[in-house]
């Protein structure tokens, strides 16, 4: 049964939908209100607070930890300055993704590695005759994700820490309430944004203090179906990508999202509204406008509606063999495949100038 993270008693008290889903073992709001609307606009207009808490979180040291670090992921590490953060994909003998996450270099030697599934198991496996210590801390680390325009002039009240100048996917450390924090210039959203990491101890301090400072930001908590729906428009692949089972490319791990986009989210949930799109490999196809009823997956939903069909077809014919008190309901359930305007665009479809300009502010 799933159990709350650090900030549940704060989230629980927010959420007027009680529409939560479970992730890594934890209750995770999936949206606050009875529609993501507002959160989706928040995190496009000012900003959102998202509880990224239930990612799995590993601690890497040791003399070895950077050989250990190269032995895994399809990155070289060396090139990677302390401070620094990278997105990365470990891989499988036979080059097949296994998961992917990202590597926060804190010391020479000393690294924090996120992963959307348990690869502790994996990570030890790969660290035999090596001098390296792995420790989960997950339960010990809580994690917020605060994402938006204005998430920086956010930070630069609430946080005591050099955010003006953090550069993009670079972490700093400093205090949010009296708190310790590692604050890094990372996100899944595809717009200006960072993550902050704290003792799970103390995480509804630093909660409390953003939300009470956000107010004059327009800060909004925001659940999975807003930041799922900002990540798949900023073509982020999340943890859709260790199910993909295909081989990862010589050229690195910087050519991800082009290799596994598109290949299991051919038409994006919720139909074809405007601005809504289908990705294929490299590049995306922008959707201008609606037409027909039926033109999410076609395809699949013809194939549900011939199931459905001869499911009810076989009661009918249980009802003329003797089963007359079982009255079937026959229905002609049809798809039709339509056309939609649409023309090839460079990914990602949203990358604004603010996501990496430095200064901050």
């Amino acid at each position: 049964m799933p159990v709350g993270t650090a900030f549940h008693e704060r989230t629980l008290a927010l959420c007027e939908s009680l529409n939560y889903r479970e992730w890594s073992g934890y209750y995770t709001v999936s949206v606050y209100e009875m529609h993501h609307e507002h959160e989706y606009n928040a995190i496009r207009n000012s900003a959102a607070l998202i509880d990224i808490s239930p990612l799995f979180k590993y601690r890497v040291t040791g003399r070895d930890a950077t050989k250990f670090v190269n032995r895994v992921i399809s990155r070289d590490i060396n090139k990677v300055a302390v401070d620094q953060v990278i997105y990365c994909c470990w891989c499988d003998p036979e080059g097949k993704v296994i998961d992917d996450g990202t590597i926060t270099r804190l010391g020479e030697n000393e690294y924090r590695w996120t992963a959307a599934d348990p690869s502790l198991r994996w990570f030890q496996q790969n660290a035999l005759s090596l001098d390296v210590k792995i420790e989960d801390i997950s339960e010990q680390t809580a994690a917020l994700a605060l994402q938006g325009p204005t998430a920086g002039k956010l930070l630069h009240a609430a946080a005591d820490a050099n955010i003006t100048n953090l550069k993009y996917f670079r972490v700093t450390r400093g205090k949010i309430a009296g708190v310790p924090v590692d604050i890094s210039r990372t996100g899944y959203t595809g717009d200006l944004g960072f993550e902050v990491w704290m003792p799970w101890r103390d995480a509804v301090k630093v909660w409390d203090a953003l939300m009470a400072k956000g107010k004059a930001f327009d800060i909004h908590p925001a659940g999975m179906i807003a930041y799922d729906c900002v990540g798949h428009r900023a073509n982020r692949s999340g943890t859709d990508l260790n199910r993909s089972g295909l081989h990862l490319k010589q050229e690195g791990a910087h050519r991800v999202a082009e290799i596994f986009s598109g290949r299991d989210r051919a038409w994006e949930a919720g139909g074809l509204e405007e601005g809504n799109f289908c990705r294929a490999r490299g590049t995306g196809t922008a959707i201008k406008k609606r037409r027909g009823t039926h033109t999410r997956r076609a395809g699949d939903k013809l194939e549900r509606s011939r199931g459905a069909l001869r499911q009810a077809e076989d009661g009918a014919a249980g009802a003329e063999h003797g089963l007359a008190h079982r009255r079937a309901r026959v229905s002609r359930l049809e798809a039709a495949r339509h056309t939609v305007s649409a023309k090839v665009v460079p990914l990602p479809f949203f990358n604004p100038p603010r996501k990496t300009a430095v200064p901050v502010l």
